[in-house]
This record gives structure tokens, C-alpha cells and sequence, in this order.
């Protein structure tokens, strides 16, 4: 068992909690979160990047998704903390569990910073009707951590209008005006990313998600953004105040939401802010529960950020080709390991102009890793890359011009029948719902079945959505859009939305295939019949023709497929050596 886990009990029992909570979130319900946030990891040792820990005196339990079932159960060995794989038939969810066993009298505790305020509601209600009670004002893992990393400050760094294609002042009136819709007098908001996108600001204090820690209250006149001042340069404070934007301490967020006036409505997402802020409301003040009105303009890139996301995708093609290429060359002769490979990759990288760095930690993941689908290679677990079976490469960048995300699965040797038969089905489900044509109003529910449906002919399947948003230099997966066919409430695909499509295969203990472009939703034509939409390939990296069975393509695949590598020519063979260029021609050979 875990010293973190035994010492935590020991505090739980100090203060007469019964069962802490402790969730992946920061203050900002954030997919990443930065190091002063690890509290899961830090307690149980599990590192993904999505899961609950729930400790009672004698049990503890860690809920995740698909996405990490081999990967926790490996780190959550010998830990004392039980795998909770979500969404099992037989594993009750969180809160079926606190139905069942927190007891009257029994106190549940958590910080409810890192708790979203409509989860604390939920939290609130079980416990009212079990008789027990919470208590939200205990960071009690802070407690225990002696040594835990503090709250980053990074320089902050304004984006320019060749990049944004929009104002800031531009964005504020959009926003306002969707406030003047709800009545609502102030917006409060906690989002990073949406906080940062209104206002063209991007920072490093999230690793891999270029944003800085702050909070943002919109009203009429100004906005209040709630940062570290000591972060931003003289000439970008004094942009700011031309906008009407005033920089106050971090932590004033609350104090501000306290003294909100009697009789205003206050605007805010219950399913971001975190139950602090909504504690702080005074009595007297109407809350709406409302999306923040960043989300879908977010989502849904202008023309500017459309043309520079096809231009990072362009460098990071350069990248991932000339490294597809000294795989080739390499492999068998020079050592590999996931972890050298992985930082050969970031050499890349690194070459191409405008290169900021990682959108988030690389999965490199040889013969058995590539089925544990967010693998990432430690010192221990590094592999050695043989001349056989797949390596599966899921990385991606952020440059100035926009993030890129790219999982491609290469052949590092020669393959049985078995690895070249998985490709080629997961290949086909790619190049179908690439190609699709559909009807404006559809969500990635309605489309999802093209990318399984080669493999569900087959009885397989893959345990994580096709399809996720992605954002312009900052987080790598963004909402409302998803692809997946459990979606029964996702957003509509719309012009501009930039979304990954990514169906794969994982054999536990043998291998696993994963293949991802990233595209952007583009208009067809409208006529009497409506609009209609259809996806563009933004990335601009070859398929491996040495993992696919061509017998197992139909006509219409295998057009469809030299088309692709066409394109792939056309766009980053003029960056490529003499050399290189005589192996791009073969290595995209039509077939």
C-alpha cells in the first residue's frame, strides 16, 4: 500500500471525514492540469489524464475510462487503491457507490476548488439523502504533500491578428452581446482556454496547453481577468486596458463574486466553475446556468485560423515524414528505444520553423505497449523497437500557426497476416469517414458507425470516441463536437470545426493500431435539399503501405487512398532532400 494513501487516511481521520475525494481537475475543471494539481496521481500513482479517487478507511477505488484500463491497473497494483473501470457491466458508477455506502452521519469530504460547482450540487443532494453531510473547504492532500510544486507563473504572450483573425474587442462584443440575449449583467468565467481565446492571450503555465492560470468576470463596461499581474509585460497590460481589461490577483475571483450586487443576474457554466465560486454567490443574485458563450465560436475556426492550422500541418507533415523515412532506414541497425525514437521525433520537430513544442506527452508505444491505448514509456516500462510488429506513434506539436495530432502506426518489420488484416480494417473505417458527405445538423453520433463498422462486421471494437475537437494553440482536445456513437447529446458539425478521426484496434498483450488524421469540416454545396458538409484532411503524412493487406480494399478505398497520398506529395515533397524525395514517391505509390 501506498504511503501517500496510508497518510491521507491518517488526516481523513484528524479532520472526521469518511471519504475524500480527490479528482483529476485543477481550479478550472481542465482536461491537463499542471504539477501543483497531481493530487490522484500523487495518492494513488495512477498518472492518466482522466480519473477519480475515492478513499474510505478501508477501501479506495479509482474510476476511469477505457482509455487507461491496462495502464491503471498496471500502476495501481500493489497500491491499495481498487480499478474501477467506468462503464463495465458490473461497476457501479461514483456516485452509485456513495449511494450505497456513505451512511448517515457519514462526512464526504473534497476541495471544492477542483470540484465543478453542478457536481457539488449532485454531491450535495446524495448526501442530504443518506442523512450524511460534506465538507468543501479541505484541500487535505495539500496537507500531506510536503514538497508539492507551486502554482506556475509564466510570461504571458499576446497573439497577433494574423494569427487570431479576430480582435480582442471583437470577441468581447460577440460575448456581450450573447450576455444582452440572457439578461445576464456579469459573466464569470474559468475556463483557460476560453478565457485565453477572447482575449488572445496564450501562456505555458499548463504543460503542453499554452494558457496561464486565471479567472474572467465580463460586465458591460469591462473585464475584470483574474492573473498574476507580474506575468505580463508593459505594452501588453496597456493593450489590455484599451480593451477595458483590468488585471487583478488570482485569488480575487471569490472576493469579487461576494460582492456581486443584489438583484443582478450573474451568467456562469456549472459544469466549469468550480463550487467555490459558486459558494461565494450572495444571496440576492440570480445565477444562469449557461455554456459559456466562447464555446462553439471557439470551436469553429475562422478562415485566418483555418489557413494557418493547413500551414502547421504542412510543417509538422515535413516532421513526421522525415522521421517516418529514418524509421524505415534505421531500424535493425542503429538501438531504439520508445523513448529515443519519441525524442527523435521531437528533433524533428524542432527543425521546423515557428515549433513551440509538444500539444501533449507522446505516445510511442512498441509491439505490446500499442495496446494500452495512452501508454507513455517510462524508464522502466521503455521498450526496445525490434524489427517486427508495429510501433504506434501518437504525438503532436503546437506552432505558431496552430496544433497538430497525428497517430500513425508503422511496420518495423515483417508482419503476420494477423497484424496486416487489423491494419487494413482499421484503415478502411478511416477512409470511409473520411470521405463522408453529410447533410448540415449532424453530429458525430451520426457518423461514427462509418469508422466501426470494418471492424463491427467482424465483432471488434475500439473502447474510445473516433473523434475529438482541437483547438488553436491551446488544448488538444476541445469541445462541444465529438465523434462517437454514445454522444446522444453532442453538438452539431459545423464549417470551420477542426476534429480528429481516429478508429483503432488493440489486442491485449499482442499489439495495437490506431490511425488519426486531423481534418476541418468544409461546406459541399447548398441547394432546395439544405447544406452539405464534408471533411478535409489537414494532416499530411503517409499510411504505411507495408502494414496493408490491398486484397481487403475495395475499389473505391484504394482511390480513395492513393488520393490521399497524392495530396501528401503534393504538400511536403518541395521541403524533402533528393533522397527523401525518392522515398516519398515510393512509400506513396498508388496501389
Amino acid at each position: 500500500m501506498r504511503n501517500e494513501l496510508i497518510s491521507l487516511r491518517r488526516v481523513m481521520a484528524e479532520h472526521g471525514i469518511d471519504y475524500y475525494l480527490v479528482p483529476t481537475d485543477d481550479f478550472h475543471s481542465s482536461e491537463y492540469v499542471g504539477e501543483h494539481f497531481k493530487c490522484r496521481a500523487y495518492v494513488s500513482g495512477f498518472t492518466g489524464s482522466a480519473g477519480t479517487l475515492l478513499v474510505g478507511q478501508n477501501w479506495a477505488g479509482l474510476w476511469t475510462d477505457g482509455r487507461y484500463f491496462l495502464q491503471a491497473a498496471q500502476q495501481l497494483e500493489n497500491s491499495g487503491t481498487e480499478l474501477c473501470k467506468s462503464g463495465e457491466p458490473g461497476v457501479p458508477k461514483l456516485e452509485e457507490y456513495l449511494k450505497e455506502h456513505l451512511q448517515a452521519g457519514n462526512v464526504l469530504g473534497f476541495d471544492g476548488r477542483t470540484v465543478n460547482a453542478a457536481a457539488y450540487k449532485s454531491y450535495q443532494e446524495l448526501a442530504e439523502a443518506n442523512g450524511a453531510s460534506i465538507s468543501c473547504q479541505v484541500d487535505l492532500v495539500g496537507e500531506i504533500w510536503t514538497d508539492r510544486p507551486p502554482l506556475p507563473v509564466t510570461r504571458a504572450q499576446e497573439l497577433p491578428l494574423m494569427l487570431t483573425g479576430q480582435t480582442r474587442a471583437a470577441k468581447l462584443a460577440d460575448v456581450r452581446k450573447e450576455m444582452e440575449k440572457e439578461g445576464a449583467d456579469v459573466l464569470v468565467m474559468a475556463s483557460l482556454t476560453d478565457i485565453c481565446w477572447m482575449l488572445n492571450l496564450r501562456g505555458r503555465d499548463v504543460e503542453c496547453v499554452p494558457v496561464i492560470l486565471c479567472f474572467a468576470a465580463v460586465t458591460r463596461e469591462k473585464v475584470y481577468l483574474f492573473c498574476d499581474g507580474d506575468r505580463f509585460s508593459e505594452s501588453v497590460v496597456e493593450l489590455l486596458g484599451l480593451d477595458g481589461v483590468e488585471i487583478h490577483p488570482y485569488g480575487e475571483i471569490y472576493r469579487f463574486v461576494r460582492e456581486l450586487e443584489s438583484g443582478s443576474k450573474v451568467m456562469m457554466n456549472l459544469k466549469v466553475v468550480n463550487s467555490a465560486i459558486l459558494d461565494s454567490v450572495p444571496e440576492g443574485v440570480t445565477v444562469l446556468d449557461r455554456i459559456d458563450p466562447t464555446e462553439l465560436p471557439k470551436a469553429c475556426k475562422n478562415p485566418t485560423e483555418v489557413g494557418n492550422f493547413k500551414a502547421a500541418h504542412i510543417k509538422d507533415g515535413v516532421a513526421v515524414t522525415k522521421f517516418m523515412r529514418w524509421l524505415k532506414k534505421n531500424i535493425g541497425k542503429v538501438p531504439m528505444t520508445e523513448i529515443s525514437v519519441a525524442e527523435k521525433l521531437e528533433e524533428f520537430r524542432s527543425q521546423q520553423e515557428g515549433y513551440l513544442g509538444p500539444s501533449f506527452h507522446p505516445i510511442m508505444a512498441w509491439g505490446p505497449h500499442g495496446a494500452i491505448v495512452h501508454y507513455s514509456a517510462t524508464e522502466e516500462s521503455n521498450a526496445e523497437v525490434q524489427p517486427k510488429s508495429f510501433l504506434l506513434s501518437d504525438t503532436g506539436g503546437h506552432y505558431m500557426e496552430g496544433s497538430t495530432d497525428i497517430t500513425r502506426t508503422f511496420a518495423m518489420g515483417p508482419l503476420t497476416d494477423e497484424e496486416k488484416w487489423h491494419y487494413t480494417l482499421v484503415l478502411k473505417g478511416h477512409l470511409n469517414l473520411g470521405a463522408v458527405v453529410f447533410k448540415e445538423g449532424c453530429t458525430g453520433a451520426n457518423l461514427d458507425l462509418l469508422a466501426r463498422q470494418p471492424l463491427w462486421e467482424q465483432g471488434l471494437d475500439f473502447n474510445h470516441g473516433t473523434g475529438h475537437g482541437v483547438g488553436y494553440l491551446l488544448n488538444i482536445h476541445e469541445g462541444p463536437q465529438r465523434i462517437h456513437w454514445k454522444s446522444v447529446d453532442g453538438a452539431k458539425l459545423e464549417p470551420g470545426m477542426i476534429t480528429s478521426n481516429e478508429p483503432g484496434i488493440y489486442l491485449e498483450g499482442k499489439f495495437g493500431v490506431r490511425l488519426e488524421n486531423l481534418v476541418v469540416v468544409k461546406s459541399v454545396q447548398e441547394n432546395s435539399y439544405g447544406r452539405f458538409l464534408k471533411f478535409e484532411d489537414l494532416t499530411m503524412v503517409p499510411w504505411d503501405l507495408d502494414a496493408i493487406d490491398a486484397t481487403l480494399l475495395t475499389e473505391r478505398e484504394k482511390a480513395l487512398l492513393n488520393d490521399y497520398h497524392r495530396r501528401v506529395r503534393n504538400s511536403v515533397m518541395q521541403y524533402m532532400t533528393s533522397e527523401e524525395a525518392a522515398w516519398l514517391r515510393k512509400a506513396t505509390r498508388a496501389i
